[in-house]
């Protein structure tokens, strides 16, 4: 937010200036994009989908395995606990506690972990976007290209802005 921010300003400023000293013919350019759509239209996107789906269903299955793990240790301290001597009552108290204890931990480091790998399984694919982004902002000479995903901008003047939302798409499906 802080760089989009920075941004803005300086773009601000540079428009002013420019509309003071400039011509109107040299006036800055910029394009804009949903960069969400962009990496959705890329043809690795399903494939990258289609895998963190399958992880995220092997993590869901592990997690339901440790449950149900608990669940029936429960269920059978629940059935036995009126006959267990208070040692064993104790110690069957204190395995449920590590093993719920366990189960939170693996979620929480599961849940850390998939973030992780979504992060590593997008990375090319945002790489690859940003490299299209920076050619097409260089052969087109623009100041700079806004994500319009980020809810920041109300309102792009058309007259000093270009979409490139289909250029984008093209670039990347070309490729």
């Amino acid at each position: 937010m802080k760089r989009f921010l920075v941004l803005l300003v300086a773009f601000v400023s540079l428009s002013a200036f420019a509309q003071d000293v400039a011509t109107p013919s040299s006036s800055i350019k910029f394009g804009y994009l949903s960069y969400k759509a962009a990496i959705q239209s890329m043809p690795d996107y399903s494939l990258v989908q289609q895998q963190m789906i399958e992880l995220k269903a092997k993590y869901q299955a592990e997690a339901k395995r440790v449950e149900d793990e608990f669940n029936r240790k429960y269920e059978d301290f629940l059935e036995g606990q009126r006959d267990f001597p208070k040692s064993i009552l104790q110690k069957r108290q204190s395995e449920l506690q590590e093993l719920m204890n366990y189960n939170i931990a693996f979620k929480n480091k599961s849940l850390e972990q998939l973030a992780r790998d979504e992060e590593a399984a997008y990375a090319p694919l945002y790489d690859k976007l940003n490299e299209v982004l920076a050619a097409i902002g260089q052969e087109q000479g623009y100041a700079f290209i806004l994500d319009t995903d980020v809810k920041a901008l109300p309102f792009i003047n058309p007259a000093m802005g270009e979409d490139i939302n289909q250029a984008v798409k093209n670039a990347l499906t070309a490729e």
